[in-house]
C-alpha cells in the first residue's frame, strides 16, 4: 500500500506540473485575506487551514514523527519531508475531487471520498 500511495503522489505531482510549486505564492495571499463577510456565520480561509490540519494531523502523526526521528535520525526526516511533498498532490487531488463532487444539502453542502467515489465512479 505504501509503495501505492508513493507512485500516486509521483503521478500526481508530475500530472498537476508540480502544483505544490506553482500555487505556493496563491495559498500565502489567500491565507493573507481577512473576513469581510459577517464573521459570525463565516469562517476565514486561515481558519479554514488550521480545521484541516487538525483534521489531518493527529496525536498518532506526531508521536510517529518522534520515534521516526529518534530511531532514524536526520536522514528520517528527509525521507518525511520527500514524501509529505508528494504526498501533497496526492492531498491536492483528494480535495479538489471533494469540491467538484459536493452536494448541497439544505443549507449547507456534503461531500467527501464517500461522495466523490459514488459519484465519479
Amino acid at each position: 500500500m505504501v509503495v501505492l500511495l508513493i507512485i500516486c503522489g509521483f503521478y500526481y505531482t508530475f500530472l498537476t506540473r508540480f502544483v505544490q510549486f506553482r500555487l505556493l505564492g496563491s495559498v500565502f495571499s489567500i491565507l493573507k485575506e481577512k473576513n469581510e463577510i459577517d464573521k459570525k456565520e463565516h469562517i476565514s480561509p486561515f481558519q479554514a487551514l488550521m480545521i484541516s490540519t487538525a483534521s489531518r494531523v493527529g496525536i498518532g502523526n506526531i508521536a510517529g514523527i518522534s520515534f521516526a526521528l529518534a530511531s532514524g535520525g536526520a536522514g528520517a526526516l528527509f525521507w518525511m519531508w520527500l514524501m509529505a511533498f508528494f504526498g501533497g498532490a496526492s492531498a491536492f487531488a483528494e480535495s479538489t475531487l471533494a469540491q467538484v463532487y459536493k452536494s448541497k444539502d439544505g443549507k449547507g453542502f456534503r461531500g467527501g471520498p464517500a461522495y466523490y467515489i459514488k459519484k465519479a465512479l
